[in-house]
């Protein structure tokens, strides 16, 4: 019974399954999904690098001590000043100004001196073109003759004229004294005749009046007319004169011994200097006489620093164009007034100072750019300490010197100072080390 009581399950036949239809495929879901990842994982690396990674210990940092050593020696102080060389002896050489009334004229050089070159007194120094002047001279002589032969003949013609006035007064006077004879006759006349007489001898008077008259007039005429034609005459043999002297002005020749320079000139749009044919105006000057032996350097210095220059201080002078030389000098002259710019930076002013050179060197002419070590104080056998080494702290003046491994600060006196160097009046010794930086 216990195999019949059991329940024996009953197989259903199976049911076919129908088969799953694909779900829809979302475009680009997985590379949205790895941009995602790398976001995330960049994000977790930045904060463990910031909050949770340990930090390495920094190495020391190595600190560069620059020092220099207190030593003994002489201090100068100077102060650098530029400008040009010239000659503070020399002689300007002009144009001639001409006396004559075509004194404005232009001039044109045929012969000139080449600049650079040592003249003597004396020498020619340049020949100007006066053919045309000369020829008017030769006019002018012709002229003066001409005057001189009218006055000649207007005297003649003024000693017949005379003479003719001389008879006519005689005339007139014997005719007077005619008149006069008849007059005295007149106690045999009957009165109208007497009447007649008298007439007669009052126009006798008047006409021999009349021609005394004339003849002071004439005589008063004919010296005037001779002072004209002598003034005449006078006027053109003044005028040949001016001409002569001035021909003999273009002969220029040296007035003393020494360097030929050629001023500058325009020509043709650009600076030149003088040379044979170019023209120069009445009075102009084209060349300069300089003694080489006394030459100068013009400079100029800034009107806050003009107080520290004193004539006599002592200078070294050097050349741009010859860098090996350098020669000694001295100031000699100082400007009264400061001056300023032509066109800009015109509230800046200059004081003008000249130096003087000791000695000569053939290779120092006019007009070549120089520079000056003006000597404005010096100390000599003193401390002395770099610039970049002291320190202004709190008003005071101090260094830092080593004392073994450290620098320890030390106050000092400072006295004279330059661009590099200052000197120690107490606090350092010669040889201690400071620290420049």
């Amino acid at each position: 019974m216990s195999a019949l009581s059991q329940t024996v399950p009953v197989v259903k036949p199976e049911q076919p399954v129908a088969p799953l239809s694909p779900a829809p495929r979302r475009s680009g879901g997985p590379w949205k999904l790895i941009f995602f990842l790398a976001l995330l994982g960049i994000g977790g690396y930045l904060v463990y690098q910031v909050f949770f990674k340990p930090q390495t210990p920094a190495a020391d940092t190595i600190v560069a001590v620059r020092t220099a050593k207190v030593t003994t020696g002489d201090l100068h102080r100077t102060i650098r000043v530029g400008g040009q060389t010239s000659a503070r002896e020399f002689s300007n050489v002009v144009a001639p100004l001409l006396r004559g009334p075509e004194g404005n004229r232009d001039l044109i050089l045929m012969k000139v001196a080449r600049s650079g070159s040592l003249v003597k007194k004396g020498a020619l120094l340049a020949q100007i073109d006066g053919q045309s002047m000369a020829d008017h001279v030769d006019d002018l002589k012709d002229t003066i003759e001409a005057a001189d032969a009218d006055v000649r003949k207007r005297k003649a013609e003024q000693g017949i004229e005379w003479e003719s006035l001389q008879q006519t007064l005689r005339l007139a006077k014997s005719q007077y004294d005619k008149a006069k004879l008849d007059a005295s006759a007149g106690e045999v006349r009957t009165e109208i005749e007497r009447q007649l007489l008298n007439l007669s001898l009052e126009e006798a008077a008047a006409a021999y009046k009349q021609q005394q008259a004339d003849l002071a007039s004439k005589e008063i005429s004919h010296k005037a007319e001779i002072k004209i034609l002598e003034y005449t005459r006078e006027r053109h043999t003044r005028h040949r004169n001016r001409h002569v002297v001035d021909l003999s002005k273009f002969t220029v020749n040296a007035p003393m011994d020494g360097l030929a320079v050629m001023s500058p000139t325009w020509r043709g749009g650009e600076m030149g200097q003088f040379q044979e044919g170019d023209r120069v105006s009445p009075g102009q000057q084209f060349m300069k006489i300089v003694n080489p032996r006394t030459m100068q350097v013009e400079a100029t210095v800034n009107q806050s620093e003009s107080s520290e220059f004193r004539i006599g201080q002592q200078a070294k002078i050097h050349f741009d164009a010859f860098p090996g030389l350098e020669l000694t000098g001295k100031v000699y002259s100082i400007g009264a007034l400061a001056v300023g710019g032509w066109r800009q930076n015109f509230y800046v002013r200059n004081v003008p100072i000249r130096l003087m050179i000791d000695g000569s060197d053939p290779r120092v002419i006019p007009d070549l750019s120089a520079s000056a070590d003006v000597l404005l104080a010096s100390s000599e056998n003193r401390t002395l300490v770099p610039l970049s080494a002291v320190q202004n702290e709190n008003g005071t003046t101090a260094l830092y010197v080593r004392n073994g491994e450290i620098f320890e600060k030390r106050d000092v006196q400072l006295g004279l100072k330059n661009d590099s160097h200052a000197v120690v009046e107490s606090g350092l010794r010669p040889g201690d080390e400071v620290r420049l930086n």
